[in-house]
C-alpha cells in the first residue's frame, strides 16, 4: 500500500513539474505549428548539457536540401535575423513566451516583422556542423533561459526534467523503500 501511494505522489508531482517544462497546452501540436522544412527529417536529437554553461546539443538538426525555403514553424514576431559568428540565424518570438530559433538561414525576414506559420523566412544555408557534408536546419527552442526540445512542438521529443534547485540529485524510489 505505502509503495501505491508513492508511486501516487510520484505520478501527481511528475504530471505539476511537466506543465512547467513542457509547452503549454495552447503550445503544443496543432495546425498553428508546422515542420519548418516541410517535414521533421531527424538527424541529430535534443541533448542539452546538464548545466548552462556545459557543452550540449540545445535543439534539434533536420536534414532538408542546400537552399530549401525555412519556414516559421509558428506564428511570432521576427526578434533577429541577421549575421550572428558567421551564419545566418533568424530568431521568433511566439505566445507564451516561446521562441524558436533556426540556422544557418540566409534571412529573407527582418526584426520586428509580424510571421505565420509555415510563412517563409529564409534559405537554409550549408555549414551547420552537426551534420558535416549534408545540409541541415538547426532548430531551437526556449522559454526564457530554459532551452526546451523543439520537437515538442510537432508532438514528438523528450520533457526533461530538473532537479529542484539546491538538490544534486534525487533519491531513486525502490520496491523496499521505506519512508
Amino acid at each position: 500500500m505505502r509503495q501505491l501511494h508513492h508511486a501516487i505522489i510520484i505520478g501527481l508531482i511528475t504530471t505539476v513539474i511537466l506543465a512547467g517544462a513542457a509547452p503549454a497546452a495552447a503550445d503544443r501540436p496543432s495546425a498553428s505549428w508546422v515542420p519548418p522544412t516541410g517535414t521533421l527529417d531527424l538527424r541529430t536529437g535534443f541533448d542539452p548539457p546538464p548545466l548552462p554553461w556545459l557543452p550540449g546539443h540545445r535543439g534539434v538538426d533536420l536534414a532538408a536540401a542546400d537552399d530549401r525555403t525555412v519556414l516559421a514553424a509558428g506564428p511570432g514576431h521576427v526578434v533577429y535575423a541577421g549575421d550572428l559568428a558567421g551564419r545566418g540565424v533568424v530568431s521568433i518570438a511566439h505566445a507564451n513566451g516561446l521562441r524558436t530559433t533556426y540556422e544557418p538561414v540566409e534571412p529573407a525576414v527582418a526584426a520586428g516583422e509580424t510571421v505565420t506559420a509555415g510563412q517563409p523566412i529564409g534559405a537554409l544555408q550549408p555549414g551547420h556542423a552537426s551534420c558535416g557534408a549534408a545540409a541541415c536546419l538547426h532548430l531551437g527552442l526556449k522559454r526564457g533561459l530554459r532551452y526546451l526540445d523543439p520537437m515538442l512542438l510537432f508532438g514528438n521529443g523528450k520533457v526533461r526534467l530538473l532537479p529542484r534547485p539546491g538538490r544534486p540529485h534525487a533519491a531513486p524510489l525502490t520496491a523496499g523503500a521505506q519512508s
